[in-house]
């Protein structure tokens, strides 16, 4: 089980940083493009602040001991958003991010330990650390989408990196693409920096990672952390790609991002 203080900080810091540039925009600043395709910097806000809302409710439900609330619930929370002004979007964001917070950080440590968290699209409840990281994961690559329209080579917040490089659940199967790999498989051995990690990315019929390093790698890729989690984003477009990425054999970078096209 990991530890859901590092998690629950990492959200903090995360909302703090975000909530002081989001309160600093103008009108216009939130009809600026996003670095999510299709969406204004206010409809990103919508989206957070409206996932923030239903995270609420289905952190109360476990507490409550109650199962999450359904699709119609969810369903009525983004038809409220999606009818907000680009102001009221921001400002909402601003009100229902902290109130997640501040419940996440009202939990004492047996809670902490203890709370099994239904999420509704699981196999199973998880612990309150793996939940936290699912919303600290849309909150860091959201924000970056947000960051990223004023500043082309923003990055994603190093407490974030540090929780979310191999955290539970790993997404990378369920945002892979195999279809874009031609049949062909492949195993690349990536190494990061900040943090450091060494592991394999296995392309094939399921994409995946683990830490059974091949002798002899198909592929290498050596990138910061931050742009790891990027790339299976989605969100390492050429001119968002620092400079320094090393690539050997069948780590392409223009396949990769075909593999991992984003969401």
């Amino acid at each position: 089980m990991s530890n859901p203080d590092a998690v629950i900080a990492a959200l903090r810091t995360g909302h703090d940083s975000l909530a002081a540039t989001v309160s600093s925009f103008a009108e216009g600043d939130l009809a600026r493009p996003s670095g999510a395709s299709e969406w204004d910097i206010s409809q990103v806000l919508s989206h957070l602040g409206s996932g923030a809302e239903i995270a609420r409710a289905t952190l109360r439900a476990a507490l409550d001991g109650e199962p999450p609330r359904g699709q119609d619930f969810m369903q009525s929370v983004w038809d409220r958003w999606n009818a907000m002004t680009r102001g009221d979007r921001a400002d909402g964001f601003l009100r229902s991010d902290e109130e997640l917070i501040a419940l996440y950080e009202s939990l004492d440590q047996d809670t902490r330990a203890g709370l099994r968290v239904d999420l509704g699209f699981l196999p199973a409840p998880v612990d309150l650390a793996t939940a936290g990281r699912l919303r600290l994961s849309e909150l860091t690559l959201h924000a970056w989408d947000v960051r990223v329209a004023f500043d082309e080579h923003a990055t994603l917040a190093p407490e974030a990196v540090r929780q979310l490089l191999h955290g539970e659940p790993d997404l990378t199967g369920w945002l892979g693409r195999p279809e874009q790999l031609g049949g062909e498989h492949a195993v690349v051995r990536v190494t990061t920096s900040e943090p450091e990690s060494e592991f394999a990315l296995r392309l094939s019929e399921q994409v995946s990672v683990d830490f059974d390093l091949p002798d002899k790698a198909d592929g290498t890729l050596r990138l910061p952390a931050e742009a790891w989690l990027r790339l299976v984003a989605g969100r390492l477009a050429p001119r968002h790609t620092p400079e320094g990425i090393a690539t050997t054999g069948a780590a392409d970078l223009d396949l990769l991002r075909r593999v991992f096209p984003g969401y």
